[in-house]
């Protein structure tokens, strides 16, 4: 029998048990799908549990990581086998994620709802034509806006979606030999192997679409089992080993994160209770235990996740975030140890005020926090200026850059909103006022204020991205006046026990040196923009 024929029958069987388990919805709610999740897959570039393809799957679709309809709750894996086989109509289930508001609007949708069928959103002209024009300008290396990028990320959910209902997506074959080949679904696997090898996958196959569709936990369990060692025995030396599968398994179930989460929170809320109270040393030290618990968790979230990818947990953005952080941490950092006199590094007895460690620590570190995330985003500013200067298109047309900028800004100022707003509340039970126009309390506000301007202007449309970019380096110089001017230069307020002398010379001779660049950069954008304008002036004339 030919392979071809071999995947009819398989066809043919995956249907009947589609009708079955039609039948009887519930059925597969008391699956265990562990050792169908151990198979492997691979998927954008890595081979991966078909557990987390089936998590990453669904997130993407639908933005969550469960589903519920009729009472019913599908999980994952369930929700992948049940699309490729045709148990229920998933193109009419209210799951793909549509969140922006104008898109909604210019598709006709509810306003009120954040998820819609796959045959709704296929069947639609306008979301078609918004991704064709986002495609074209994408080719043309042009920007796009939001309403574009929202429509591509819809179609791109649509499109995963189709793949999985057509089993396009599976890709469950390893290559034969060569780690760079590309996997390939059970019909196309005779580009690799014969129909004898393949025979036993298919037999197990068959199996587990029998064992799935009759809720046969037994048998799907055996069947999924087999369809693992079969395909590894097809290609040893490709396939991932059962460790590496089973550890991905366990740490998407595991959840170390979530659950340290949950410590950090109680024991944020137990230590705040035993300041708020005055109760005694017990109830003081359980929260650091189950803090450090919860950073045992964090910490091994971490390390299997370096385990799985084989590297650090981090993307390509991670350079260019040290490009931004290196050089402000350098400064910072030769500051401290070169003028001792300005920074001394001497460990003193704190005075007084500062002895409440519960107000020092929430209020000082978010200030400080805050403080951080505007220095980086001085630094992304002050690379998208170099590039503006350089090459102003290629700067335009990079959006992640300009996505991520806008984002730590935001950061920044949810935290100094915070630390500015907790600072009044330590004020009022250090001093018995919450606001006095100290001179440090004022320039926190100016500084709070001028981000506040930024990020407003660029979402009422006052300015452009260039915009967004120019005044992130400027107004750091409100960040610069709130912590160096008033405790080295001004020197006068309540705050006294932050004042400290010199370097004058330098930070002001830096303000200088980077006001010119950010005006260089500027003159360079403005002329970029001329360029075109008069080429297209002198067309028109001729």
């Amino acid at each position: 029998m030919k392979l071809r024929h071999i995947w009819l029958l398989s066809l043919v069987l995956i249907l009947s048990a589609g009708q079955l388990a039609r039948a009887q919805p519930a059925a597969t709610e008391a699956l265990n799908f562990k050792s169908f999740g151990l198979l492997a897959i691979q998927d954008n570039g890595r081979r991966k549990p078909i557990d987390t393809f089936a998590r990453e799957t669904f997130i993407r679709i639908s933005g969550r990581s469960t589903y519920t309809n009729g009472g019913k709750t599908w999980r994952p894996n369930d929700f992948v086998l049940s699309a490729l086989m045709a148990t229920h109509d998933w193109k009419n289930e209210p799951m793909v994620l549509v969140s922006f508001g104008k898109l909604k609007e210019r598709l006709g949708l509810d306003k009120t709802q954040r998820r819609f069928s796959f045959a709704q959103l296929a069947a639609s002209p306008e979301l078609n034509r918004l991704a064709n024009e986002a495609r074209e300008k994408r080719r043309a290396e042009k920007a796009l806006d939001r309403l574009e990028q929202e429509a591509l990320s819809v179609t791109d959910r649509l499109a995963l979606f189709a793949n999985v209902l057509d089993g396009s997506a599976l890709l469950i074959v390893p290559a034969a030999k060569n780690e760079t080949d590309p996997w390939v679904v059970p019909p196309a696997s005779a580009q690799y192997y014969s129909e004898e090898q393949f025979a036993p996958i298919q037999i197990q196959l068959q199996a587990l679409a029998a064992a799935y569709g009759q809720g046969d936990g037994f048998n799907f369990s055996r069947a999924s089992n087999q369809l693992r060692q079969d395909l590894r025995a097809l290609s040893p030396s490709i396939y991932p080993t059962e460790r590496q599968l089973r550890l991905e398994y366990f740490y998407n179930h595991f959840e170390a994160f979530y659950r340290a989460i949950w410590l950090y929170s109680l024991g944020f809320l137990l230590l705040l209770i035993a300041h708020l109270r005055k109760t005694g040393r017990a109830l003081r030290t359980a929260p650091v235990g189950i803090a450090t618990l919860g950073l045992l968790f964090h910490a091994s979230g971490i390390v299997m996740r370096c385990l799985i990818g084989g590297r650090p947990p981090v993307t390509n953005m991670t350079t260019v975030y040290l490009l931004a952080a290196l050089p402000v941490t350098l400064v910072a950092v030769l500051l401290v140890h070169q003028m001792p006199i300005a920074m001394p590094s001497s460990i003193d007895p704190l005075v007084p005020v500062l002895r409440d460690n519960f107000w020092l620590t929430v209020h000082v570190l978010t200030i400080t926090l805050s403080y951080a995330a505007f220095a980086l985003a001085m630094g992304f500013g002050h690379i998208l200026l170099f590039r503006y200067a350089r090459n102003p298109s290629d700067a335009r047309a990079d959006a992640p850059m300009h996505f991520w900028l806008y984002r730590v800004l935001q950061l920044g100022v949810l935290l100094l909103a915070a630390g500015t707003i907790l600072g009044g509340v330590w004020a009022n039970y250090s001093w018995g006022r919450f606001w006095g126009w100290d001179p440090k309390e004022t320039w926190a506000l100016i500084a709070l204020l001028c981000y506040i301007l930024t990020l407003h202007g660029r979402l009422a449309g006052w300015w452009t991205e260039f915009g967004l970019v120019v005044a992130s380096v400027i107004c750091f110089l409100a960040v610069l006046m709130a912590w160096y001017g008033v405790n080295f230069v001004l020197g006068k307020g309540l705050h006294s026990y932050g004042f400290g002398i010199g370097g004058e010379t330098y930070v002001a001779t830096f303000v200088i040196v980077d006001l010119l660049f950010v005006g260089f950069a500027v003159w360079r954008y403005r002329t970029s923009r001329r360029v075109p304008k008069a080429i297209e002036a002198a067309v028109t004339t001729a």
